[in-house]
């Protein structure tokens, strides 16, 4: 029985040819994972496996980044249903992302250590963390007034660098492309 799952790589620059699609998924296919897709062009890597051990292909992608294409990214798995699961929390409510209201998704490589009643929003801030679980953190910001890379900023300080962000639109973007690339 194989496990959908998606790699979601910290820090990938498009413009930077070691970093292309192409490569992600060749290198993805040569470490044996299978029906490899990738989503949008910020290192969101589809697969299958048969593996049950989402930390062994984190770090064997890893290994495989630096060794086959010269780059270090920290890189963190979610299920298909750890993605299904946080959809269905409805953690931004009836909120829209949108021109001036942004929504993103931190996920975390290991459980998260925060004392946050939730919603919480920073002294002086212009976003909000509006939920979290023990790997993820949701925040909408008002981008009227801040810009995205302060909340991720803000972010890595509490609670460190083995994290990576999505948009809440490219979570189901993920989710899409893992419904429409599901092998029977």
């Amino acid at each position: 029985m194989t496990t959908q799952y998606v790699a979601l790589l910290r820090g990938i620059a498009p413009s930077n040819p070691g970093q292309s699609n192409e490569n992600l998924r060749r290198v993805s296919e040569s470490l044996g994972l299978e029906n490899v897709h990738t989503v949008i062009s910020s290192g969101n890597v589809v697969f299958e496996t048969d593996s049950k051990d989402p930390v062994a292909i984190e770090s064997d992608l890893e290994a495989a980044w630096k060794d086959e294409l010269g780059f270090e990214s920290t890189t963190i798995l979610r299920s298909r249903s750890d993605l299904e699961r946080l959809v269905a929390m409805e953690p931004f409510g009836d909120r829209d992302h949108g021109p001036e209201t942004y929504l993103l998704t931190t996920f975390a490589k290991t459980p998260l250590d925060h004392e946050w009643d939730f919603p919480f929003q920073p002294d002086g801030k212009e976003y909000w963390v509006v939920a979290g679980t023990d790997r993820e953190i949701f925040t909408v910001t008002d981008t009227v007034h801040s810009q995205t890379p302060d909340v991720m900023t803000w972010v890595e300080g509490q609670v460190g660098k083995d994290v990576t962000s999505r948009t809440w639109l490219t979570v189901f973007r993920i989710l899409k492309r893992m419904a429409d690339t599901r092998r029977e």
